[in-house]
């Protein structure tokens, strides 16, 4: 036998043979004494636990303890406390303290150990706290059901190598004990048979906090609160217990206040650590202690802060790439020849233009689009075209390289060998209670509760048309907007006509009708934006629930596919609707397209002379800018403010009456959706800097800005604001990985199309050369060639401006005016018909397409795969690791059946030498015993 003691005051005891060893007491004094040390050395032997007293070194003893109660122990100082239940008494009273009663009592069944807080001791007078500790047998029962990985040996694989000139990044760097709070250790999952082959040095402290809070969790929610008399199995787990009001609220501790180190120096302070060093917005150009972030709150969260952390800093190259690209269109403003024609009197002011809408709409001249034309060639330019193909590259390189990023921390945070598999095995609580059939399990050979196909479809055929119709109804709220475009153009045309007596001649000279129709719709689409998703939040989560999916996993990644569908189809539609359909269903004077048919006399849109990106421009602009500044109102202003609050709350009580659990109660709930919405914001932002970032090369620089915020604003929230979440395991990103590819490979459709169907780059390509007059390469004569002939004389009386409607410089002398296609003039035998260089110029917008669109793929596949996705060094790691652990548990088991022979040889000795070798020996040994 190895005896094992801990912190407690009873010695535990763990068998090393078979039953027959327990019933030796005496009969082999050389074993009962040996202790077998198994040393962590060079000879792959393993250590084991020296006997140690039940004196807690360093705790403090309940004298000791005083009147201070911001602690994470029980009364005694000894018991950390692991979870939090609160409660307060209502009207409801008997019947939600009979469930109270019998959950504690189930608790206590199931090994945890209970203290209670009395509402007078509280700081409202009317809450009861019960504080749950979680002893070593419980921990090691569930560390051994849940699979945990503990530390066995120390590591002496050596680190990574320096990288060349290190000492530049010197100064990005934190102190070492921040970034690595912990040893290397090799390890194995916790089995408790094998309870000597870990290092354990003090059992209270094996298990860190983040693990023992998760255990409980996972007692908490599969805990019955009905009778052992009575079969009613719904009722089951904390999560209905918050539902129906039995409790306000379950939490895990912090270990201390953020602003001040703990002052018991058994507590971590990592909390403060993680504030000093992490949360706060002066140490935004300092890399993340991620390390740090996993020990205290769990591999889910701390994946999801290095992958933002890598997001922003690869957004960094792209921002600057948008930035040269950006400077490039702004040099090259003086070289802008269409520009320069539209804005000229002799030019662009001789030019009329027809009417851009009916009856409202009077004509106009070019040079009216002076401004619009500048804005547009700061952004439709040649650098433009490099800067699409680049972000197509850009965005295969960040995940690629994400990837490898990955894989580096799943093997320093021991992920490599968690599989989703694990989580499978942990059915739901809610699957267990509303699915009553079972069925056999072909793996674990165990009946298991099943959803009938029948309510599986009938629930999925539900689910699908919920969503089909929310998503209907967004494209209708779409619908409604370029409806409202298209009436409101009008009334903006009539208000900002070039009239000498018009009031706003000055704005009218500033702001278009199409601008001015542009930004309104624009943020009417981003206000009806925010609407839907809120209520859309409820709606998705309902249609979730009501398909009971299987596992936390299932569930996860069924609410996102849900979420992003209705998102990407919410804040992109618009941008879509201005790439791809405005102004390219217009038609020509004699014959207008209209949006819902004559009879609606909504008119389709027409581009400016310029083109529509500047359009696509400000749409972008106004959606993404405006969703950035209302997510960080939400993030940063509000919950600012209650902290403010709080804090002078906290703040104003004294440590000795303000306990630690009640600081931690007044917090914000970190909700089971907490991470989900932070990564959809992320997602969809990154949608817009790569589905759209032609039309706008200083989305990335954006993007950049609020992200170095983000992550501050994000770890000041985790650290200050939010009650400490309950750790869970990830390996990866989960189904966001899968979206950002599927965005990826979309964006490079959807740029290609931008620039040969929205930019004017196209035909302006094909019309210096191909179409220019002369030998010399030019782009002089190309608005006049790009604008088309009609007779005023035949244009219907339905498309005329109304009498009044004019401006004072149009007379009966003119004749004609332009729009923007290529037609033949009037007169010509093929009047009105599209002209070959529309068609050289639909060839081109095509070829463009395909030649760009196979280029970068050709890139994106190449670069995926000249860069693997586990690193070399990461692979030899993986593989050396694993064949130690199956060295040290080779060597263990060998010991260990060395021990047992060692004791069945003693004790086949001792009981021959024990035999009478004559009557009267057996007489004198059977006195004796």
């Amino acid at each position: 036998m190895k005896r094992i003691t801990g912190k407690t005051k009873e010695a535990t005891l763990i068998e090393m043979s078979n039953t027959l060893d327990s019933q030796i007491e005496d009969g082999c004094a050389v074993l009962t004494g040996y202790r077998r040390t198994f040393q962590a050395g060079n000879n792959g032997s393993i250590n084991s636990i020296s006997d140690r007293g039940t004196q807690l070194p360093g705790h403090r003893e309940i004298d000791k303890l005083g009147p201070n109660k911001d602690s994470v122990y029980f009364r005694d100082g000894v018991r950390r406390i692991d979870f939090v239940l609160s409660y307060v008494d209502d009207k409801d009273g008997d019947k939600k303290a009979e469930r109270r009663r019998e959950f504690e009592a189930n608790l206590e069944k199931a090994g945890l150990e209970l203290e209670t807080e009395d509402k007078s001791d509280s700081d409202d007078r009317k809450t009861y706290y019960l504080k749950i500790h979680a002893p070593w047998e419980v921990l090691a029962t569930y560390a051994d059901v849940l699979k945990i990985k503990v530390p066995f040996k120390a590591s002496d694989i050596p680190k990574a190598r320096e990288v060349p000139l290190e000492w530049l990044t010197h100064p990005f760097r934190l102190p070492d004990n921040i970034m690595r709070p912990e040893p290397d250790y090799f390890t194995a999952p916790f089995d408790k048979s094998k309870i000597d082959f870990f290092l354990i040095d003090d059992k209270d402290t094996f298990f860190p906090p983040s693990t023992r809070n998760r255990i409980v969790y996972y007692i908490l929610t599969r805990c019955p609160y009905y009778k052992e008399d009575r079969n009613e199995k719904d009722k089951t787990g904390i999560k209905r217990l918050l539902n129906n009001g039995t409790y306000t609220s379950a939490y895990p501790l912090h270990d201390c206040e953020y602003w001040t180190a703990a002052q018991d120096m058994q507590c971590e302070s990592e909390r403060y650590h993680l504030y000093r060093y992490w949360a706060r917005f002066l140490c935004f150009y300092k890399e993340q202690p991620l390390n740090l972030i996993k020990k205290y709150y769990g591999e889910k969260i701390g994946i999801y802060f290095a992958w933002l952390g890598f997001y922003t800093e690869m957004l960094f190259f792209a921002a600057v790439m948008g930035v040269i690209c950006f400077v490039y269109g702004v040099l090259s403003y003086e070289d802008n020849i269409t520009s320069k024609e539209i804005c000229d009197p002799d030019i662009g002011g001789m030019i009329v233009m027809c009417p851009l809408c009916d009856k409202k709409c009077s004509y106009w001249k070019l040079n009216s689009t002076c401004l619009s034309s500048w804005q547009s060639h700061l952004f439709d330019n040649e650098g433009t075209v490099f800067f699409a193909m680049f972000m197509g590259i850009w965005v295969t390189l960040f995940l690629e390289f994400w990837k490898r990023r990955q894989a580096r921390l799943e093997y320093e945070w021991d992920l490599v060998d968690f599989e989703e598999e694990q989580q499978q095995l942990q059915i739901r609580p809610e699957y267990e209670l509303k699915c009553t059939g079972r069925r056999l399990n072909r793996i674990t050979q165990e009946m298991e509760p099943y959803l009938p196909f029948p309510s599986k479809c009938a629930r999925f055929c539900l689910s699908g048309a919920t969503v089909l119709f929310w998503t209907c109804l967004i494209v209708a709220c779409i619908m409604g907007v370029i409806a409202y475009r298209l009436a409101v153009y009008a009334a903006f045309a009539s208000v900002m006509k070039d009239s000498p007596t018009s009031k706003i001649q000055l704005v009218g000279s500033l702001i278009t009708p199409q601008l001015a129709t542009s930004v309104t719709a624009s943020c009417i689409n981003f206000v009806i934006i925010l609407i839907l998703n809120f209520l859309y939040e409820h709606v998705a989560i309902w249609i979730t629930d009501m398909e009971i999916p299987k596992t936390h996993l299932e569930y996860e990644n069924k609410l996102t596919m849900k979420m992003f569908m209705f998102q990407f189809v919410n804040y992109y539609s618009s941008c879509f609707y201005v790439a791809f359909f405005k102004g390219k269903f217009v038609g020509y004077p004699g014959n207008y397209t209209y949006m819902f048919g004559k009879w609606s006399k909504l008119r389709n849109e027409e581009c400016a002379p310029g083109g529509c990106l500047i359009e696509l421009t400000t749409q972008l602009l106004i959606v993404m800018a405006g969703k950035q500044m209302v997510g960080n109102v939400q993030e940063a202003l509000l919950p600012l403010l209650r902290n403010w609050w709080g804090s002078r709350k906290g703040r104003s009580h004294p440590e000795s009456t303000y306990s630690r659990w009640e600081q931690d109660h007044d917090l914000q709930n970190f909700s089971q959706f907490g991470l989900f919405y932070e990564y959809l914001e992320m997602v969809i932002q990154f949608g817009f800097i790569t589905l759209f970032v032609a039309s706008f090369p200083l989305a990335p620089l954006l993007a950049l800005f609020n992200n170095i915020l983000e992550v501050r604003v994000d770890a000041w929230k985790f650290t200050t604001q939010f009650r400490r979440p309950v750790a869970a395991k990830a390996r990866n990103i989960g189904a966001w990985e899968e979206i950002l590819n599927v965005v990826a490979i979309l964006s490079v459709v959807t740029n290609a199309f931008i620039m040969a169907f929205t930019s004017d780059m196209i035909p302006r390509l094909v019309y210096l050369y191909a179409y220019h007059p002369g030998n010399e390469t030019t782009m002089k004569g190309y608005i006049n060639d790009s604008l088309s002939i009609y007779k005023i004389s035949q244009i219907h009386a339905d498309n005329q401006p109304e009498a009044g409607e004019n401006p004072l410089w149009f007379n009966s002398s003119t004749i004609t005016c332009r729009y923007r296609d290529y037609r033949y003039p009037p007169g010509h035998e093929k009047q009105y018909t599209h002209t070959m260089q529309f068609w050289h110029i639909l060839a081109a917008k095509l070829a463009f397409i395909i030649i760009m669109e196979h280029v970068v793929f050709v890139v994106k596949f190449f670069v995926a795969w000249l860069i693997p996705d586990v690193p070399t060094e990461v692979k030899a790691r993986i593989k050396r690791e694993r064949f130690l652990v199956q060295e040290y548990l080779h060597n263990y088991e060998v010991e260990k059946l060395k021990m047992q022979l060692s004791q069945s040889y003693c004790l086949s000795t001792e009981t021959a030498s024990l035999l009478p070798s004559s009557p009267s020996k057996y007489q004198v040994l059977s006195e004796s015993i």
